[in-house]
């Protein structure tokens, strides 16, 4: 029972990174239309340890998300994102661990993530008509 649950709980994490894919390669085609580009040859991301988003599922997402796409062939580049608070009580930022949000200059828990939650598309590499001639 317990590997039934364990392959079921990864089928569910594949599933959400393919709709965050296909989320994906709509606003990437959609830019890719507004410039007139011919294909998309790279695609790059930034990742958040804190965006719920699992890099190494994504990539494995991604061919199914991409195939039949402008984007079919384009090489998808994740880059992993540092996590950043800011401390409500001195006001300083610090880079910290997923499981260790506080202030490294006063040792305050409380804190605010200013970055690391987040997936942002960072470029996109677009394939022109004089590129292809």
């Amino acid at each position: 029972m317990g590997k039934y649950l364990g392959r079921l709980r990864h089928i569910r994490q594949l599933m959400h990174e393919l709709s965050v894919c296909m989320a994906l390669l709509e606003q990437v085609q959609k830019i890719a239309r507004q410039h007139k580009a011919t294909g998309v040859e790279r695609i790059e991301l930034k990742i958040g340890p804190l965006s719920g988003v699992e890099a190494p599922l994504l990539e494995h997402a991604y061919p199914l998300a991409a195939a039949g796409t402008m984007a079919e062939d384009a090489q998808l580049v994740i880059e992993s994102m540092s996590i950043k608070v800011r401390c409500t009580q001195c006001g300083a930022e610090s880079d910290v661990l997923p499981n260790r949000l506080i202030c490294s200059a006063c040792g305050d828990f409380r804190t605010r993530v200013i970055s690391g939650d987040e997936m942002l598309l960072s470029r996109v590499v677009l394939a022109t008509a004089k590129e292809c001639e």
